[in-house]
């Protein structure tokens, strides 16, 4: 048996491209993975099997993104094993977060450690199972390009955590691709450079060109993001397709109290820190 963490990404900056022929956009993309996990463990059984941490629902296997990923490293390497795979879901879905890419990077690690996989594999087979999991692969803080493939990790950022608060929607990617498309591709809002810590000064301004077409689909994300604006007294922004909303500061106890006075309704709220991988092992029960 063996067990992970699967971090959560923001996106700090989101610039979209014009629809390729593929039926991709191409993006430029600041990600950094977050202190927001889920949990996960796989090990050998007598029968095929995903489950919720302590018997809590998950996606069936064919949905699930994570066990799609412990399937593909069991094919690759030829294994006829059995296997069981537990999923503690934290990270809301839908939300902008990279929570399923999350979960399918670190399960393509615990299946290549328990079935005698090569990092080579896990580089092969990430794009295959989604844009967002090359980088949920290694995490920590990257320029992503392409359609997500492209990774450059950069060095981990430092100096600031982050407020996340989830509003009481979600919204499938695709559908905010396509909306964006429909409204002639708009730029995001821009938080400039001056407003930011240190560290991300030289990647500002911090633009995510998805949020016109996020708050379209879904007007009350704008009520948020006004909402907490007012409330935190400093720029809000959009992780992903939304609806994660995020906001920077010094440290984790100003970040708690400003989540003291979110309005009831968020879907979920975290304080989270910049990590400097994707995964790590975890020995939880």
């Amino acid at each position: 048996m063996i067990r992970g963490l699967a971090h959560a990404k923001v996106n700090l900056f989101l610039r979209v491209g014009s629809l390729r022929a593929d039926g991709f956009h191409p993006v430029h993309s600041l990600f950094q993975s977050v202190s927001w996990s889920d949990r996960l463990e796989l090990s050998f059984a007598a029968e095929d099997e995903i489950s919720g941490w302590h018997g809590g629902e998950v996606p069936d296997a064919e949905g699930n993104l994570a066990w799609r990923a412990v399937v593909a490293m069991r094919t690759a390497v030829g294994s006829e094993r059995l296997l069981r795979l537990r999923l503690d879901k934290q990270i809301p879905v839908a939300a902008g977060l990279g929570g399923g890419s999350a979960d399918a990077a670190a399960a393509l690690h615990l299946a290549c450690q328990l079935l005698g996989g090569t990092a080579e594999l896990v580089a092969e087979i990430a794009p295959e199972l989604g844009s967002d999991v090359p980088f949920c692969v290694t995490g920590g803080t990257a320029l992503v390009g392409g359609r997500g493939e492209t990774v450059h990790p950069i060095e981990t950022l430092t100096g600031f955590v982050m407020a996340l608060v989830v509003p009481p929607v979600e919204l499938a990617t695709p559908r905010v691709f396509a909306e964006w498309d429909r409204l002639g591709e708009p730029s995001g809002p821009a938080v400039a450079a001056e407003a930011l810590p240190p560290s991300l000064r030289p990647h500002g301004p911090l633009i995510n060109d998805l949020y016109p077409a996020a708050a379209a689909l879904a007007p009350e994300l704008d009520e948020w993001r006004s909402h907490l604006a007012d409330a935190w007294g400093r720029p809000v922004m959009l992780s992903g397709s939304g609806p994660a909303l995020v906001a920077l500061f010094v440290d984790a106890d100003e970040a708690e109290g400003a989540l003291a006075v979110v309005r009831p309704g968020a879907r979920a709220s975290h304080v989270a820190a910049p990590v400097a991988k994707g995964w790590g092992p975890s020995r939880d029960a």
